[in-house]
């Protein structure tokens, strides 16, 4: 029975793999398909490769007046973003997208292609936030209000925009009180994760530590499947720990930081925030000396 079900799972999944394949091309007007391995995008351009004799091919660039359509499933370049913010590596997921809108602008006013324009263009605004690159974030998001946004994307970029707010104005209360109506408008885990990330933040701009790391808190324990946000809420915690003077338990958050996420920006700052402070000791836990026992009278 167990041979059968693994023998299902992998037909099942080479059935997937071939939809997929086959659902990656351009049709034509005249309704010719154009498969994904047979054209590519060069500065903008698209590219066809046709075979002419034999092994002989051509190239030709195809216009946006000859495409019918656009047929994409998810674009591998979200799957594998999703994947690279899980592991903390966010720059590597900012590079990803960015070569995802390349690719998906020739095809942003042909059907099927605008959505998937779309969806792309938005993710990479997300990422360049998550990733703090705060003027190119501002930049790219201008051109947000004038693409077809579903109603959760316009929630998700007043969100992005309130991010930026946060990062520009002193007005914390006004800034946590839209983040909280935010919240009680919403029962989404991913727009959830991102006010809360924006609430942890306003938290350790006012000193505000223990604060500041529960709210970090919240999107691992609470929103645990918006894994994108996860490592860099996560390394944010523990750098609240060492506000607070609680070392050890610091020191035993950023190892397993290290652990966790080989390889990526997290892990990196994590063992030289750990370096840092090696070996100290948690400071809250300190007990004051007892005061000197002969001047108090005797318990019963």
């Amino acid at each position: 029975m167990h041979v059968m079900n693994h023998t299902f799972k992998i037909l099942a999944l080479l059935c997937l793999s071939a939809v997929a394949s086959y659902g990656q091309a351009i049709v034509l007007k005249d309704g010719t398909r154009v498969p994904a391995d047979d054209f590519r995008v060069e500065d903008g351009k698209i590219i066809r490769t046709m075979r002419i004799q034999g092994d002989k091919t051509a190239t030709t660039s195809v216009t946006e007046a000859q495409i019918g359509m656009l047929d994409w499933p998810e674009p591998t370049q979200l799957i594998d973003a999703r994947s690279l913010m899980a592991q903390g590596k966010t720059a590597e997921a900012i590079t990803t997208l960015k070569d995802g809108v390349d690719f998906f602008t020739p095809f942003q006013k042909v059907k099927g292609g605008e959505l998937r324009y779309t969806e792309v263009f938005f993710a990479y605004v997300d990422a360049l936030n998550q990733g703090k690159q705060f003027e190119e974030t501002v930049k790219q998001m201008r051109q947000l209000d004038g693409l077809p946004l579903s109603e959760g994307q316009k929630l998700k970029l007043k969100v992005i925009k309130l991010d930026v707010e946060r990062q520009t104005s002193s007005d914390y209360g006004s800034i946590l009180a839209q983040a909280d109506n935010i919240l009680g408008s919403t029962d989404d885990s991913g727009i959830s994760a991102a006010v809360w990330n924006i609430k942890a933040e306003i938290f350790a701009k006012k000193k505000e530590w223990e604060q500041a790391m529960m709210a970090y808190l919240r999107i691992p324990v609470l929103f645990g499947t918006q894994m994108d946000r996860v490592p860099d809420a996560e390394l944010n915690a523990a750098r609240m720990l060492v506000k607070m003077k609680r070392y050890e338990d610091a020191s035993q958050f950023f190892t397993r930081l290290v652990d966790q996420y080989p390889g990526s920006a997290v892990a990196e700052a994590a063992g030289k925030e750990k370096a840092a402070i090696n070996g100290m000791k948690n400071q809250d836990q300190e007990v004051a000396p007892a005061e000197d026992s002969k001047d108090k009278p005797a318990q019963s």
